[in-house]
C-alpha cells in the first residue's frame, strides 16, 4: 500500500518511516511532485490533522495521511498545545520557542507536560484518527542535540534522559507519536489482510 505523507517535516517523515520500516511506501509531499504548505489554522490537533490530509486526498486522489502534534503543559493550561510549531512566532523557530516557553514555566513548581499526537487516515476518502499521547515534565535548561522542536526540555515519564539525548531507537520507546503510528499501523495490517 502506498500512502502521501502530508508533511513538509523532514523530522516527522523521518520518525514515522523509521518507526512503519517497509511495511507500507510512505511518499512524502516532494517525493508526490507537491510543493504546497498547508495552512493550520484550527483549533484543535484533530481539525489540523484532518484538513491536511482532506487538502491531499482532495488534490491527488491517493491515499494519505496527516500528523498534527502539540506540547501540553498542565501549568500553563494546556499551552502551546496546537499552536506548538508557532508559540513564539510564525517563524517556526524551535530555540524561541523553547525560550519563550522556559520563561512562561520560571518559578512554577509544577513542570508536568504531555506531547499528544493525532494522525488522520484518508483511505478511499473515509478517515480514521489514531492518537498517541506521552506523559512527562519539562526541565529547565536544554540537554541534548538530537531530535527537534521541544525534544531538548521534555524527559518523558519512565526515562531520566530528553527526547533530545535519545536516539530514534530509545525515542520510539516513549513516543507520542510512534504510539498514534502504531495504532496506524495496526489499522492498515488489518485493512490489508482483510478479504
Amino acid at each position: 500500500m502506498k500512502l502521501i505523507f502530508a508533511t513538509n517535516n523532514q523530522h516527522k517523515v523521518d520518525e514515522i518511516r523509521s518507526i512503519i520500516g517497509d511495511r507500507f511506501e510512505i511518499l512524502t509531499l516532494q517525493e508526490a511532485g507537491i510543493d504546497i504548505d498547508i495552512p493550520e489554522p484550527y483549533d484543535t490537533l484533530e481539525e489540523n490533522a484532518s484538513g491536511k490530509s482532506s487538502t491531499i486526498f482532495e488534490m491527488t486522489g491517493t491515499n494519505c495521511f496527516s500528523e498534527d502534534t502539540g506540547l501540553e503543559v498542565n501549568a500553563l493550561n494546556g499551552e502551546p498545545g496546537v499552536k506548538s510549531a508557532r508559540y513564539a512566532g510564525d517563524a517556526r523557530s524551535f530555540d524561541a520557542n523553547i525560550e519563550k516557553l522556559l520563561s512562561n514555566l520560571a518559578g512554577k513548581q509544577d513542570r508536568s507536560a504531555r506531547f499528544r499526537a493525532v494522525i488522520s487516515l484518508l483511505i478511499d476518502g473515509r478517515e480514521t484518527l489514531f492518537e498517541g499521547i506521552c506523559e512527562g515534565r519539562i526541565i529547565e535548561e536544554r540537554k541534548g542535540k538530537q531530535g527537534f522542536g521541544y525534544d531538548p526540555v521534555f524527559i518523558p515519564d519512565g526515562s531520566a534522559k530528553t527526547f533530545g539525548e535519545m536516539s530514534m531507537d530509545e525515542k520510539t520507546r516513549y513516543s507520542h507519536r510512534a504510539r498514534a503510528t502504531e495504532k496506524l499501523v495496526t489499522f492498515l495490517t488489518n485493512l490489508s489482510t482483510s478479504p
